[in-house]
This record gives structure tokens, sequence and C-alpha cells, in this order.
């Protein structure tokens, strides 16, 4: 009888198999979770459904965020070879995600019941989605250097997000993490400290890219949002686990890059204009 070591299908499987059980798991947490939250006063419920159309919604943007994600993940598995190890990698990376994604929903409930503490989180998350839209622009270097409509439009989104971020650059350095440190990825770690540096990058990006979708969570459902978003963890580490060269050029194409970046820009207006409103609204 053949076991994992000795069999390829196997060690492909079993990975992949894990992957899908750990997004049941990772769903039934949530589900108590907000079953938890909506037991506490804290004003209005989390409503436990699950619409097709926010998880939808969390399952684009949460794969368009993931570029930070897929380089690390890509190199992590690069330096630690193995179905062990990949087992590890997939185990960590997801609680790690979901952690990050919890703690954030734990904050907008309690914050949202006071107003100003809604609009200051709100705010920082749309600072965060600049930050985000700034970082698709390298992915769009080519369009600098090229004529026409595509050099207007990389030179007018860069200078304005530059323009915009230098003044929010006090605020978001204390908020976002040294990604280039963090997306080295460290080789020659045992099972267990493998597993525990999984778990901690992706809880740190899963904070700051969770805290950048507060701004929608007054128009879609929290609960089926981030379905979405543990569903697009899911679907990236498989096509990570098939082909790690691949997924990663297939994220950071630029015509995806700069829908993105269009996108994060107008979730962000959307999130001062949600800003205004409660300053306009408490006065």
């Amino acid at each position: 009888m053949k076991t994992i070591d000795d069999s390829k299908t196997l060690q492909q499987l079993v990975p992949l198999a894990l992957t899908l059980i750990i997004l049941g798991v990772l769903i039934a947490i949530l589900y108590l979770f907000v079953f938890v939250l909506d037991l506490l006063p804290f004003g209005e419920k989390i409503i436990l459904i699950t619409r097709p159309v926010d998880i939808l919604v969390g399952l684009t943007i949460y794969l368009k965020t993931a570029i930070d994600f897929a380089i690390f993940m890509g190199r992590l598995m690069a330096s630690s070879p193995g179905w062990r190890n990949r087992i590890a990698i997939e185990i960590g990376s997801a609680l790690g995600n979901a952690l990050g994604t919890l703690l954030i929903i734990a904050l907008w409930v309690v914050f949202k019941e006071i107003d100003w503490l809604l609009a200051l989180m709100v705010f920082i998350a749309s600072l965060v989605l600049l930050e985000l839209a700034y970082g698709g622009l390298e992915h769009l270097g080519d369009w600098e250097r090229q004529a026409g409509l595509k050099k207007i439009l990389f030179n007018l989104l860069q200078n304005f997000l530059q323009a915009v971020l230098l003044l929010a650059q006090p605020i978001l350095k204390r908020i976002i993490p040294d990604l280039r440190s963090l997306l080295k990825g460290k080789a020659g770690l045992s099972w267990r400290a493998l597993f525990t540096f999984s778990m901690s990058v992706p809880f740190i990006l899963g904070l700051d890219d969770f805290a950048g979708y507060v701004p929608l969570f007054n128009v879609i459902n929290v609960f089926g949002f981030a379905i979405g978003v543990f569903l697009g963890h899911t679907l990236l580490n498989i096509a990570l686990f098939i082909s790690p060269s691949r997924t990663i050029v297939a994220v950071k194409n630029e015509y995806v890059s700069f829908v993105g970046t269009i996108a994060f820009i107008g979730l962000a207006f959307y999130g001062f204009f949600e800003v205004y409103r409660i300053f306009t609204h408490l006065f």
C-alpha cells in the first residue's frame, strides 16, 4: 500500500483536500464568532445570511488585494518544499488571514456604535485603500514608458496618489507594515516555526487589507463578504500549490491592476464621504 511519501498524486491531493476542509472549518468559526457578537449589546446585528453578491464582492476584492500574499506564499513554498511543509503553510496562512479578518469585524462592530470612532476607522481604512491603489501602480510600470492614453492615465494616477499619500504617510507608516521585509520568506524552518511564520504574515496582511474594506460594510452584508474573503484565500492557495509562478503572473496582470487601482480609489472616496456624512450628522 502506497503512503503519501511514495505517491506524488497523494502529495498533491492531500494538501488540496485539506484546503477545502480548512475552508469549511473557518466558515463554521466565522458563523459562531458573528453569532456571539450578535448576542452583545452593540445595536444593529450582523445578519447571518449568505447572498451570492456579498460573497462575490468579497471574493473579487480579496483576489485583487492578494498580490502581496501570493508573492509571500510563492517565496515561502520555494524555500520550504515538500508536502508536510505545504500543509504547515496552508493551515498557518489560512488561520492568520482568518484571525485578521475576525479582528477587524469585531472592531467594526464596536466602533460603529460610537460615531466619531467609526469615522476615524473609516478614514484610516480609506487611507489604506489609497496605499493599496498606489501599490498596484508598480505593475503598470510599462505604461509610463508608452505614448498615448496609457501614459496619461498612469501619470494622472501616480501624481494624484503620491500627493495624497505624502500627506498621509505619518499615519500610514504606523499602520502598514514593512512588506519588503515580511515578504522575503524564510528558509530552513522547522514544521512548527514554518507554521507560526505562515500564520503571522497573513495575519498582518489580512488586518491591513480587510481594514480597507470597512467603507463597504454599510452597503453589503459583512458575513457573506467575509465568506467571500475566506473563499478567495482558499482559491488562491489552491492555484499557488498547482503553479506558483503562473498564479503570481496572473495576479500581477496590468489590466487587473489598473481596474483594482481605480476601484480602490473609488472605495476610498466613498469612505471619505461616509466620514463627512458622520461628522455633519454629529454637528
